[in-house]
């Protein structure tokens, strides 16, 4: 019973976010086309078969049972429904195809002008009723690194202070991982060690390899203080306390929280603590407990370690967030693109469909509730609007280039070369859908 919740939560939360996506895309268009004197037959979100309509004037409103998608069909343009039977008349006055060249560019574009629009509503939204949660990166100080790991493997080293990204100091920890740093091509990370600065190079496949494995982050950063005992755990039997920071295991060194659960977790023996408490240096023995592996202790809290502050911002200041948050994201997204086609991230790791776009939606909701909602509705709306500007006849970025070829040579292309560019790229994106649902699929199974 819980599985069929959970699935029928994550289509309700999908099917929310798409629906707003592609009603603000649609709307893009239609206002367009309708502000421009064309006529505009079906205005409809979702695919057929229908659910429910209504006609008002000449337009006729539809919701669609397929909720991937939508279209606003305009008199004399040929859209997905593949009608060209219209050529064959003289172009009326309301029709697509007798207005200028610089009118058909502006509808076309609409679309995605408004996804564009509605990320920054959104980013700036949030920016106005939440503000923002940052982190001072000199609050951060050292990182503990794992020898296993891919930091370690790219050359950080325990004690290293993260104080910038791709050769440019930042101010809060949160914009070392802005989404147009993090897929910068050359990309890398400056840390302070013994007192000097230095610059660590990552390898191309660096994003591949973190999706897999992680990176470091701020918890790599805390102190190996307890900040609380779990009553009548075997911290609590052996005199551990709150305030306590341990800062050896069995002789050895540490000083970060990671570090003293890595040694917990891989004993089954009795260890060894030299804690700190208040001007004085005690020695603590504990055994981890046989079933859970923990000795039942908690680390010290983040927001007060680290300093988090909350900044506010005015209407003002929060238009700029949500230009500069919707940049960041739209560079991001096209340089993840880049990478993907030049090999040096995996396509099958990052290329996601629908089941992948519902999931990632549902954990967003999950974990920042209707915060987190909007944010990936940003993000997608963004996501949207790029992907709808590329090339590809079916798309409005085919009929842009289409466009845009009358514009320069004065002259349409040819009903066979625009009904035939059109199938093609009918075809690719059927292709390119059941291609990234199976490697959804695959993902979610582990295949």
């Amino acid at each position: 019973m819980d599985w069929i919740l959970s699935v029928s939560s994550t289509i309700a939360i999908f099917v929310a976010a798409i629906f707003i996506l592609v009603t603000i895309h649609e709307l893009g268009h239609f206002l367009a086309a309708k502000y421009f004197g064309m006529r505009v037959d079906k205005f409809s979100i979702g695919f057929p078969p229908k659910i429910v309509g209504f006609t008002k004037g000449e337009t006729e409103y539809v919701i669609g049972a397929t909720p991937l998608g939508g279209y606003v069909s305009i008199a004399g343009m040929i859209d997905e429904t593949m009608d060209d039977d219209f050529l064959e008349e003289e172009p009326k006055e309301d029709e697509f195809r007798s207005k200028p060249v610089w009118q058909r560019m502006i509808v076309i574009t609409a679309g995605v002008i408004f996804n564009a629009i509605l990320a920054v509503i959104i980013y700036a939204g949030i920016a106005f009723s939440y503000g923002e949660e940052v982190i001072p990166i000199e609050s951060v100080g050292g990182i503990y690194v794992p020898e296993e790991s891919v930091a370690h493997e790219i050359g950080f080293r325990t004690g290293d202070q993260i104080i910038g990204i791709n050769g440019q100091r930042v101010e809060y920890f949160n914009d070392i991982f802005n989404p147009s740093a993090i897929t910068g091509r050359d990309l890398s990370f400056m840390v302070v060690r013994n007192g000097e600065v230095q610059n660590l190079s990552t390898p191309p496949d660096f994003l591949d390899r973190i999706s897999e494995n992680g990176f470091l982050n701020q918890v790599n950063a805390l102190p190996s203080t307890i900040s609380s005992v779990m009553e009548e755990s075997p911290a609590e039997r052996a005199g551990l306390m709150e305030g306590d920071r341990i800062v050896a295991v069995d002789g050895e060194e540490i000083g970060y929280w990671v570090q003293l659960v890595d040694k917990i977790q891989n004993t089954e023996n009795e260890l060894n603590l030299s804690v700190v408490r208040g001007d004085q240096t005690v020695t603590v023995s504990v055994a981890p407990d046989s079933e859970t592996g923990m000795i039942g202790i908690a680390p010290p809290n983040a927001r007060e370690v680290f300093d988090v502050q909350n900044i506010d911002y005015n209407l003002i200041e929060s238009v700029g967030q949500g230009l500069q948050k919707s940049e960041d994201t739209f560079f991001g997204i096209v340089q993840g693109i880049g990478m993907m086609f030049s090999g040096d991230i995996s396509v099958r790791q990052n290329l996601g469909g629908p089941v992948a776009i519902a999931n990632v939606t549902k954990q967003a909701t999950d974990s920042r509730g209707i915060l987190g909602f909007w944010e990936i509705t940003a993000f997608l709306s963004i996501t949207l609007a790029i992907m709808n500007m590329l090339p590809i006849p079916a798309l409005d970025g085919g009929h842009f280039m289409f466009l845009l070829y009358e514009g320069i040579t004065r002259r349409e292309p040819s009903k066979k070369v625009r009904m035939g560019l059109q199938q093609i790229g009918f075809l690719f994106l059927i292709g390119l859908i059941i291609l990234v649902t199976f490697n959804d699929i695959l993902r979610t199974f582990g295949g």
